[in-house]
């Protein structure tokens, strides 16, 4: 019993020190943007499965840069980008014409993220023409890759838009794609099905953009993922096995 004990009491420890030592690794910027008084208490509450600090520590976010929250959803990363790049810095902030068009509340979003950030700026543009500007530092999408291999959307959408963030990237510039893991060998087509994809697809399909493949962070990955439920199933919704991979721009 008494070994048990310990080894429970030793096991919390590790896990404890291993929660510091992650924290320690998120920089000051980031860090005072996830305590900013500004963001929706909802957001706040998700931050311990999404796991924000890592994400944006990892992809190397710093004040002053120009970044973008590609399909921004609901603005959750918007609302953390905006002070952690500061008052110098800039976050285009893209929901796309079609999203908006299917859901208005999507729009709706994007102003209510955007509204009394003055560093934020909103875009409308289709996929097809998503208007960002030159001389970008990072490009973030969560959850959304996916997407563009949807039926209502064409066949190339994904390269399109993978060609247009390279173009909008300074070199050495960050693109970082987050989105749930399908299964191995999984078809595109899961995507219409279980809103996932295999992360390999995706590593083809930035590569061929003219991307580097610069690494990935465990930070979502769930193991007992089983992969094959619809990502909005009860039983899976919010534990997804999730990667986050980051390319960037050859110098």
């Amino acid at each position: 019993m008494a070994r048990r004990l310990t080894a429970s009491i030793l096991a919390a420890f590790a896990v404890s020190v291993a929660g510091v030592a992650l924290a320690a690794g998120v920089p000051a910027n980031i860090t005072a943007a996830l305590a900013d008084k500004a963001r929706p208490e909802a957001d706040v509450k998700r931050d311990a499965d999404r796991h924000p600090g890592e994400m944006l520590a990892f992809a190397g976010v710093k004040p002053g840069d120009k970044v973008a929250d590609f399909m921004m959803g609901g603005g959750y990363f918007t609302a953390i980008l905006s002070p952690a790049v500061g008052p110098k810095g800039k976050v285009y902030a893209y929901q796309s014409a079609e999203f908006i068009q299917f859901r208005a509340a999507y729009g709706d979003e994007q102003k209510k993220a955007a509204a009394g950030r003055d560093n934020v700026v909103a875009l409308t543009g289709p996929l097809s023409a998503a208007g960002l500007p030159d001389g970008l530092d990072m490009v973030l999408t969560v959850q959304n890759y996916h997407d563009m291999h949807l039926k209502p959307f064409p066949a190339g959408t994904a390269a399109s838009v993978n060609a247009q963030v390279f173009r909008a990237l300074k070199p050495g510039g960050v693109y970082l794609v987050v989105d749930h893991a399908a299964a191995p060998g999984s078809p595109v087509t899961v995507a219409d099905t279980l809103h996932r994809i295999d992360p390999a697809i995706v590593k083809q399909e930035v590569a061929a953009a003219g991307f580097k493949f610069d690494g990935e962070s465990p930070v979502l990955r769930n193991p007992a993922d089983p992969h094959t439920a619809l990502v909005f199933d009860p039983s899976i919704r919010g534990k997804t096995d999730q990667f986050v991979y980051k390319f960037s721009k050859p110098k």
